[in-house]
């Protein structure tokens, strides 16, 4: 028999992708080239299926002999070492993202003579429109929970971006743009205390207690998909902490983050302008292991933030206090910084890279914020988080608005800057 090799996503099966192997076996033994979780969410969001469950299906679809990883868009490698007859696909990647993937396909097929056939696109089937369903459907607290821990594994840098409302939690699920023919999108929302205090119009002293955020995560839940992580300022009391944990593994979060510092809570950036004491290792060590003990998954994320470098102790300081943090059960570090130069932090980064045993390593770049995403994740940064620009980009428009309003007595010249109202009134799904 001849070999034909077929190479999928099959996260979302449909018709479309059954008449392509039924048109398979018709030329001999079928292999699918399975991508892997890192091979698709290379170019666009993460498959809603894991590898291996994506795998058992395949294997067990009529006329599929063999499936194999592929670990790359590009298939070059997986035809060298199969050599197939064949490769059959769709004919809806002439143009687009895959046209140079089908074009080194041709290529390599030709070294030893073999031929791609493509299949006429099944008409009525949208991977895109499915998606949209899946998405109106819905989610549930654990899928959304090893999200994270899924695009850990399958992405250079997860992108995350701060959400304090259901409606700017739609803004991070649905906002994407293609750049150079990859889609770019948000992976996940951070709550952050920040936002959160600011718009209730309190301020960031974690005067809004835990069930206020609470209530604001169910809100974004609702309407969203994608993981979340939680900004737990100083994890309050250890006692208390252990129910914070308990708390948002049960709603779904995917993980929380807690600074080492004690007493009242005030804003990292403002660093030694305002009084704020770190916290003993000692001491902030059981409140992760603590914090570790009390979670019932594996999923759920504890990641310790470390404060060394905003209150001038030093790089030394920083590394030792991220060992410790990591011997005590901490999932991850997020390394912090004021300065408007990312020095200090490729520096800790550079000294991260040196540890025997280490988890993501998260960086925030409010201050220093002319680093390129690229820049962090060739760092060795894994989650990189933009803690609260949608908050800090909507005020000023709002007070421009409301001084257009006050300044020409009618709202006319406001227009120009806002949504129309039948778009507004359609924003929400639903709505209409």
């Amino acid at each position: 028999m001849k070999k034909v090799y077929v190479g999928m996503s099959a996260d979302l099966i449909h018709p479309g992708h059954l008449n392509i192997i039924n048109e398979a076996r018709k030329l001999g033994d079928v292999i699918i080239g399975l991508l892997t979780d890192k091979a698709i969410a290379g170019y666009k969001r993460l498959p809603y299926l894991t590898f291996e469950q994506r795998k058992v299906i395949m294997e067990n679809i009529k006329g599929v002999t063999q499936v194999i990883p592929q670990d790359t868009l590009d298939y070059t490698d997986n035809l060298k070492l199969v050599k197939p007859d064949y490769v059959v696909h769709g004919d809806d990647w002439k143009t687009g993202i895959q046209k140079k993937t089908r074009d080194r396909v041709i290529a390599t097929l030709q070294e030893w003579g073999g031929e791609l056939v493509e299949i006429p696109y099944t008409k009525g089937i949208s991977s895109t429109q499915i998606n949209q369903n899946l998405k109106e459907i819905g989610t549930t607290p654990e899928i959304r929970m090893k999200r994270l821990g899924r695009l850990l594994e399958a992405k250079d840098i997860v992108r995350v971006i701060e959400a304090h409302s259901g409606l700017t939690g739609l803004i991070v699920e649905h906002t994407k743009i293609k750049v150079e023919n990859q889609v770019r999108e948000f992976d996940g929302m951070w709550a952050s205390s920040l936002t959160d205090s600011t718009a209730k119009g309190k301020p960031d002293i974690e005067a809004v207690d835990l069930t206020s955020r609470l209530t604001n995560i169910n809100d974004i839940m609702e309407v969203t998909t994608k993981p979340i992580i939680y900004d737990g300022d100083t994890g309050g009391k250890t006692e208390h902490f252990v129910f914070t944990v308990k708390s948002l593994e049960r709603l779904g979060v995917s993980a929380i983050i807690i600074e080492d510092k004690v007493g009242l809570k005030k804003n990292s950036l403002f660093g030694t302008d305002v009084p704020q004491t770190q916290d003993s290792i000692e001491n902030f060590c059981r409140k992760i292991s603590a914090g570790k003990s009390a979670q019932v998954t594996n999923d759920f994320m504890i990641i310790a933030r470390v404060e060394s470098l905003i209150l001038k102790k030093g790089m030394q300081d920083a590394v030792d206090r991220a060992k410790a943090y990591l011997k005590a059960g901490a999932d991850g570090i997020m390394i912090h910084s004021k300065e408007k130069s990312p020095d200090e932090i490729l520096q800790f980064c550079k000294e991260y890279q040196k540890f025997p045993d280490k988890g993501p390593l998260v960086a925030v770049p409010s201050s220093y914020n002319e680093i390129y995403e690229q820049e962090l994740a060739d760092a060795g940064v894994n989650i990189v988080i933009y803690a609260n620009q949608l908050l800090r980009s909507a005020y000023p428009a709002m007070v421009a608005t409301a001084t257009s309003i006050l300044e020409h007595g009618r709202s006319y010249e406001s227009g120009q800057d806002s949504m129309p109202i039948k778009e507004i009134l359609t924003l929400i799904p639903g709505g209409q």
